[in-house]
């Protein structure tokens, strides 16, 4: 044996041996997932949240509706024939000013809604990162990923069940937002 083959074969147990040691160190590291979107939806404050946030739609969306029967009937109204000119035009006017505050208020209303469900995202995030905090380190865990969903991004591919900490997330949120 030549010293070049000494060399290989005594580096050879060391290089392995190096690369062994993230693996042994994976095995302590805890990492868990969880779903962002259940616990807004099973938590009692989510589910508070989120009747608020129907309610406030249902109101603004019946203004919308009274609105729009209002509008269905100025232009049934223009329809009549026995209308003299200037009658009708005096309509049509009307029909136009309450068709762009129609057009506006539809803006406004999907502006408000918007903003509203933007902060109460913004709002759940935190809360929902305080308790996912919480139940992490009382767990061991170093790391709590989102598993994301089919209408956002889907994050997590794969996770074993005994890794979701989802429950466990939405029983602190709750104890932590009485």
């Amino acid at each position: 044996m030549n010293v070049r083959t000494w060399i290989v074969a005594g580096a050879v147990p060391v290089v392995l041996a190096w690369l062994a040691q993230p693996v042994q160190a994976a095995d302590r590291i805890k990492v868990a997932m969880m779903d962002q979107q259940q616990i807004v939806e099973r938590s009692v404050a989510g589910k508070r949240a989120l009747e608020d946030l129907k309610s406030y739609s249902t109101t603004r969306q019946k203004i919308i509706d009274s609105d729009d029967q209002e509008l269905k009937e100025l232009e049934k109204a223009l329809q009549d024939s026995a209308l003299t000119d200037e009658v009708r035009k005096e309509k049509q006017e009307q029909f136009r000013a309450k068709l762009e505050a129609y057009q506006r208020r539809i803006q406004d209303f999907n502006r408000e809604v918007q903003e509203k469900q933007k902060g109460m995202v913004q709002d759940f995030a935190q809360r929902i990162h305080a308790a996912a905090s919480a139940v992490a380190q009382k767990e061991g865990y170093i790391a709590v990923i989102d598993r994301g969903s089919e209408a956002t991004v889907k994050i997590v591919v794969y996770g074993h069940p005994s890794v979701d900490l989802t429950e466990q997330i939405v029983k602190e949120f709750d104890r932590q937002n009485k």
